[in-house]
């Protein structure tokens, strides 16, 4: 018997991938969605709606597995308090919601599979590996992702195995984090950030998309596991590798520190600060990392 997925966040860059493998992996995908759309490609699509809370609760109760992608995006907008309680909402209240009808119908799920991100060490530099032992941060990402992170313990008072990813910077063709960055780079004008030696833990959207479906098919992997590759790339390591993809070297100074906090605010901390994080986690359960080198990865998706 074919087994059901239910995806939030499933349109998304991320969902999207992921929905094409799992289906050619003979699972079939369903999505929640806002708008009114009908089944396509093996894809059924379930109605919901945050605001009102509400969901379909048939998207829940044929669902054998849930993978919760949604969440409104951490660097589309500055972080006014407003965008803050945003961000955390669309987080929480989607595990709230299906928790909510899981209960009520006395219904479970082989397992329960939700995002999470490296930010939950915080928005520093240091030369410390963070493993998924490391405690969170108390800034606001550290916080958001703790929350996020905690609100999936109701899963786990059901008796549903639980899966956290927590996911570093996603590299994609055309998409994620490297979409706002190509045209910079492509004519030339690619810079270092700050100091340059912020850590950017990194990982290509195919081995992403690999670990959400190591989480389905290993029945012993519950808890958080990182999602990147674990290697010495810094904001300026990844930077010259960029340029160096479109064939030139780096020949503008480094784009200071308080222009950047000008700008984006608060929310420039995630693009001045970051840090190493373990994959062992991962690799023990068995995950081999399809790209682990930046080079290589970076020419599959800009080339």
């Amino acid at each position: 018997m074919t087994k059901n997925i239910l995806l939030t966040g499933g349109s998304g860059f991320i969902g999207t991938k992921l929905t094409a493998l799992l289906i050619a992996n003979g699972y079939s995908v369903s999505i929640l969605t806002r708008g009114d759309r009908k089944a396509s490609m093996g894809v059924t699509y379930y109605k919901w709606d945050l605001e009102n809370n509400y969901i379909d609760e048939d998207a829940v109760l044929k669902a054998d597995y849930i993978i919760h992608l949604a969440g409104e995006g951490i660097a589309a907008k500055k972080w006014t308090d407003k965008r803050k309680k945003e961000i955390l909402d669309s987080r929480e209240k989607p595990i709230e919601l299906i928790f909510s009808v899981l209960k009520n119908n006395n219904k479970t799920l082989d397992a329960f599979i939700s995002a999470s991100a490296v930010g939950i060490y915080g928005a520093f530099t240091s030369e410390i590996i963070c493993t998924e032992e490391t405690p969170a941060a108390n800034d606001f990402l550290g916080e958001t992702c703790q929350k996020w992170e905690a609100a999936t313990n109701c899963m786990v008072s059901l008796g549903i195995r639980t899966v956290k990813i927590r996911t570093g910077l996603v590299l994609g063709k055309n998409e994620g984090f490297l979409k706002k960055l190509v045209p910079i780079f492509k004519y030339g004008f690619g810079s270092i950030v700050g100091t340059g030696k912020q850590y950017m833990p990194w990982i290509h959207i195919d081995d992403l998309c690999a670990i959400y479906l190591q989480a389905i098919i290993n029945l012993d992997m519950k808890g958080s596991y990182n999602a990147a590759v674990c290697d010495d790339t810094t904001n300026a390591i990844f930077s010259r590798a960029m340029a160096n993809v479109y064939g030139y070297s780096i020949w503008l100074p480094k784009i200071p520190t308080f222009v950047v906090r000008l700008i984006t605010g608060e929310m420039g901390e995630i693009i001045l600060t970051g840090q190493r994080v373990s994959s062992n986690k991962i690799e023990s359960a068995g995950f081999k990392f399809k790209y682990s080198n930046l080079k290589p990865a970076l020419l599959v998706c800009l080339k």
